[in-house]
């Protein structure tokens, strides 16, 4: 049943790549489209057969492959995959119905697309190391020529800067795998969570900081995010979504999954740091966001400090922390894709993102309307407005961090403040006030332009007021997560204190 989720992607691009020159580009985008929806009806279909209540995977498969190598086809779901699932299958769908009719190289183009939404379901599904860091891989290389085909003027500095930094990434978690299973004695790589508890604690702390280092740069934290802004710039608006909406999330999840669950002692010790770390991202992405004057470089540095969030939560490993965790995750995922799409029109139709130039796009007659009242929602969301499905996430992470690292916690509450700052600067400046004559003939924006932002928006809000639609598929694994290494929130209750100065 998990094996249709990464092969119907790839036998819809074998499709594409066979079919005729003569077909029109509509054609390839029709399959493209076709082949994802499935995809996506499918992953909705096991998310209803899911049992919520259920702990550890369901729906398993395991095939022997290269047993010399210790690979195995292993595959399994849980209530920490299932959610990011579904949202990789969901934004995929929606690059593909927001591209370009008229893109150079359109086979190539949804070939790209598709074989990235295998390589990133396959990673949320793996259940052996070496079967992740193939999946993890997979993406590399169709990102990389999606944003130095059709990427801006700069596309090949964007795309060799990102190359670089996600071989690194790499390059790490392969090391770390290779130590957790030839230290601890393993003649495979079966993700095994208990594999690493019998090394010493000093090997634990080198192999966690490989993975936390490596996953870093992909989610990304301050300093390892210099590629994601360039990358943003420079890639065109689908891609951007599912950069955003997607790709980061390979970081965070690997974090959960690899990190806490792997190496819980090692990191219990280390949590107190990585929560400083959480916060130093968090406050840098913020303030750097403050200083743009470039709306899709804005959303880019929202995202730094947004996913600083996600750390934060999860060093608190708490509960209701890591169940905040992943609903931050699929809250960034909506609402930075929906940011990113509109932004993207505005470009199209004004032919800059520049705030400074912009003015006065809210107007009903001449402007663009529909699209402002979008934005303003997003910005809304993003900053954590009751009644959204960002408050709802961050309120979670908040409240499960806080009685384990307070004074990280109320720092980082300081980001949601500032992101209310800079996106009220984007819309002030770009949406508000009198149109100038520059832009008084505007292109219209067709509601097939409208269309994906309209139910992105419809989510934000539905999730916002129905959160438990969303938390019934996670909180049983997220708790069930912490109860064989309790001693976690023990050692970092604890910890925090001792490294802030103060006396339990």
């Amino acid at each position: 049943m998990l094996s249709a989720l990464i092969w119907i992607p790839v036998v819809g691009a074998c499709a594409i790549a066979l079919v005729p020159n003569e077909i029109a580009k509509d054609r390839l985008r029709g399959v493209a489209i076709a082949v994802t929806s499935l995809v996506l009806a499918w992953s909705l279909f096991l998310a209803y057969q899911f049992d919520v209540i259920g702990v550890g995977l369901q729906f398993q498969e395991k095939i022997p492959w290269l047993d010399s190598l210790g690979l195995t086809y292993q595959l399994g779901l849980d209530g920490l995959s299932l959610p990011l699932l579904v949202l990789n299958n969901f934004l995929t769908l929606i690059a593909l119905f927001c591209s370009d009719r008229s893109l150079d190289r359109p086979r190539l183009y949804y070939i790209l697309v598709l074989l990235i939404n295998t390589g990133v379901s396959g990673a949320f599904l793996a259940h052996n190391l070496l079967l992740f860091f193939l999946f993890y891989e997979l993406e590399l290389i169709p990102l990389y020529l999606l944003i130095n085909i059709w990427g801006g003027a700069r596309r090949g500095y964007a795309a060799t800067k990102f190359l670089i930094y996600t071989a690194v990434s790499g390059i790490l978690i392969l090391g770390a795998f290779l130590g957790v299973t030839w230290l601890g004695g393993s003649s495979t790589f079966e993700y095994n969570p208990a594999l690493a508890q019998n090394l010493p604690m000093t090997a634990q702390l080198i192999l966690l900081g490989a993975i936390v280092i490596g996953f870093g740069i992909k989610i990304p934290l301050f300093p390892l995010h210099t590629w994601l802004p360039d990358a943003h710039v420079e890639a065109s608006t689908p891609i951007s979504v599912l950069l955003a909406g997607v790709l980061l999330k390979l970081g965070t999840y690997g974090l959960l999954r690899f990190g806490l669950q792997l190496f819980p002692d090692a990191w219990a010790i280390a949590a107190p740091y990585l929560a400083i770390w959480a916060v130093v991202s968090v406050l840098f992405g913020s303030f750097t966001a403050i200083a743009q004057t470039d709306m899709k470089k804005m959303v880019a540095y929202s995202s730094v400090g947004h996913m600083g969030y996600v750390l934060l939560a999860a060093a608190a490993a708490t509960p209701l922390s890591l169940l905040g965790s992943v609903f931050q995750m699929i809250s960034h995922g909506l609402i930075s894709a929906l940011l990113f799409l509109l932004v993207g029109v505005v470009y199209k139709k004004t032919g800059t993102r520049d705030i400074t130039v912009l003015r006065g796009l809210l107007a009903p007659e001449r402007g663009l309307p529909v699209i402002g009242s979008l934005m303003i929602l997003g910005v809304m969301a993003s900053a954590g407005i009751p009644g959204m499905v960002g408050f709802i996430s961050e309120f979670l992470v908040f409240r499960g961090s806080f009685m384990v690292f307070p004074v990280q916690t109320l720092l980082s509450m300081i980001g949601t403040g500032l992101t209310a700052v800079y996106f009220l600067l984007l819309v002030n400046r770009a949406f508000f006030g009198r149109l100038p004559d520059q832009f008084s003939n505007l292109p219209p924006v067709f509601w097939s332009e409208r269309a994906p932002g309209v139910v992105l928006a419809a989510l934000i809000v539905l999730l916002g007021l129905q959160p438990s639609w969303m938390v019934r598929w996670t909180e049983t694994t997220t708790t069930a997560m912490l109860e064989n290494y309790a001693a976690i929130a023990t050692k970092a209750e604890i910890a925090p204190k001792t490294a802030m100065g103060f006396e339990k």
